[in-house]
């Protein structure tokens, strides 16, 4: 759980202070270029779709420079996770708990918020096209258009074996995002209708849990 929860928190923040750019020839100056081109957001919202192994989650998600975050679930039904720059909060209804997280420069997976999430990527992990430079279908039979990378990591004290990312290639917006561990586990995250720029409050990062739930904190580093 704990290992779901901070790389979910990590792969949507490196999307807050990360977009790809268009007419770079090789996959790493590609990649290089993103914190640059989704700097330039403000805010934005879209839709999720999360598959665990078995597990299958979906709802929406809002983001607002430089690292306010939170996602309304809607399977599981009123489950949250919110992310204020400091605090991280998930509120699980079917267990009536609150898990909470105070997060510090650490090192940690979260740290992953800050602008320097993407360079930590590109420190780590290799950056490659998975089949080529130009659009492809994002699966057989789609007629959605992408363009696949693939970060391999360069030693084996990365917690993932691998990432791949799909770009759409008219927008230039993360369409999904694959990452397998070294057991074989898989984490795919699909992401469906942008909305950019449409002036989020701060007030949208403030989240009051039910009072009867049961508080759980410093939940990602407890035994």
């Amino acid at each position: 759980m704990k290992k779901i929860y901070s790389f979910i928190i990590s792969m949507f923040l490196v999307m807050g202070t990360s977009v790809f750019a268009q007419n770079i020839t090789t996959a790493s100056a590609y990649f290089k270029s993103v914190s640059e081109y989704y700097g330039t957001l403000k805010d934005y919202e879209v839709d999720f779709e999360i598959k665990m192994d078995k597990q299958e989650t979906a709802g929406v998600l809002s983001f607002k420079a430089p690292d306010l975050l939170r996602m309304d679930y809607t399977n599981p039904k009123e489950q949250v996770i919110v992310f204020n720059g400091e605090l991280l909060t998930v509120y699980l209804p079917n267990s009536d708990a609150i898990l909470q997280q105070q997060v510090q420069d650490n090192g940690s997976a979260v740290s992953l918020s800050t602008p320097q999430g993407l360079a930590l990527l590109s420190r780590y992990y290799t950056v490659a096209y998975e089949t080529g430079q130009n659009a492809e279908p994002l699966e057989e039979g789609s007629d959605e258009m992408v363009i696949k990378f693939i970060l391999s990591r360069k030693s084996t004290a990365e917690a993932f074996r691998y990432i791949k990312v799909a770009v759409t290639a008219s927008s230039n917006l993360i369409r999904r995002i694959e990452a397998v561990t070294p057991k074989g586990e898989e984490f795919i995250f699909n992401f469906y209708d942008y909305k950019l720029n449409q002036g989020i409050s701060d007030q949208r990062f403030i989240y009051d849990a039910p009072p009867s739930a049961n508080n759980i904190n410093n939940f990602l580093f407890s035994e």
